[in-house]
């Protein structure tokens, strides 16, 4: 039996038992009775369940993890999960699972978070400890995570829509800027079929999605609740029985044509996402219920629905803040 100090600062307690070798870290040096009762604690724990799952590599863990769950998982979740098991870092990769400490994983997301946002690097030790959580249950994970950066809500003005759709007008991507502004995800837009569209009922059951092999596969919603049906005016419904089809393109293209279209207009750039912030920012503000716009939207919490309320409500209080300070001026200035 062998014990070493890892560069971590851990220690490794190591035993060959039947051509295996055994591997227990601890946070503190072990007496070596101590490292005796720990290992034969090990052996103990592999006997009974039949176990050796731990003594593979984090890569193989991994990948043992994302076939687990391949047929349960959404195909961008699975293509999600590789993109981010390819990124780690050649040494954590290669740690046995066994081997592998809290301090391990804190200096693989230290390093991991260079040039990366804090989303980015949740995402990523999420990973990390689903795969820990297979194949060692007992790790508890204590890591410190970059703090949250709280985002800005974008909401496009009317004008600002009202710009994008003339100039989408006549082309390829007229319908999905139009069905964007109506609430739909990009996905959901992508895979609409004409025949989705009974008179002006348009049914929303299915969403394109991006898979592991960089091309797309259809899916169902993104929740149970993004499966829904929608009214439409009477002129986006003809306009598509006239054509025949929603889009047909590739889905990135329909960002490139929104800022293309943003940058000869001469007004912010803003994802095609933020033009479901403005259905619910302009419902909301006709006195449409909650309950009714996150039916019609698909989302599954108020939480996105709220962030749009502040910061229209935001913009309002700037509005209401001038006119009182221009009153008052008036009043004592003039």
């Amino acid at each position: 039996m062998k014990i070493e100090k890892l560069p971590s600062g851990s220690y490794r307690i190591r035993k060959m038992y039947k051509g295996q070798t055994y591997t227990v870290i601890t946070d503190y040096k072990p007496t070596q009775k101590e490292a005796l009762k720990l290992m034969a604690d090990e052996l103990d724990r592999v006997k009974a369940d039949g176990r050796s799952q731990k003594h593979v590599t984090f890569q193989e863990a991994a990948t043992g993890y994302i076939e687990v769950k391949r047929n349960v998982l959404s195909p961008s979740t699975i293509a999600g999960y590789e993109r981010i098991s390819k990124a780690l870092s050649d040494w954590f990769r290669k740690l046995l699972v066994s081997d592998i400490s809290i301090l391990d994983v804190q200096k693989e997301v230290n390093d991991y978070s260079a040039g990366r946002s804090p989303k980015t690097v949740r995402n990523a030790h999420c990973f990390i400890s689903a795969v820990l959580s297979m194949y060692r249950p007992e790790i508890s994970l204590r890591t410190s995570l970059p703090q949250k950066v709280k985002s800005e809500t974008y909401v496009p003005t009317n004008d600002e829509v009202k710009k994008v759709v003339e100039r989408a007008k006549g082309t390829e991507y007229e319908i999905a800027i139009l069905l964007a502004a109506l609430g739909l995800r990009r996905s959901e837009i992508c895979a609409l079929k004409a025949d989705d569209l009974q008179g002006n009922t348009l049914r929303i059951n299915k969403a394109l999605v991006e898979n592991s092999e960089h091309g797309f596969t259809e899916k169902g919603t993104k929740t149970t609740d993004s499966a829904r049906e929608i009214y439409l005016p009477d002129e986006l419904a003809e306009l598509i029985r006239e054509r025949g089809y929603i889009y047909k393109g590739y889905p990135g293209n329909i960002l490139k044509f929104l800022h293309r279209a943003q940058d000869a207009l001469g007004i912010p750039r803003f994802k095609l996402h933020a033009l479901r912030h403005y259905y619910a920012s302009t419902a909301h503000a006709i006195g449409i219920p909650d309950s009714y716009i996150m039916q019609s939207g698909g989302w599954q919490s108020d939480n996105v629905l709220k962030s749009v309320y502040r910061h229209a409500l935001d913009e309002e209080k700037e509005r209401m803040q001038k006119q009182a300070a221009e009153y008052i001026a008036g009043k004592i200035l003039s």
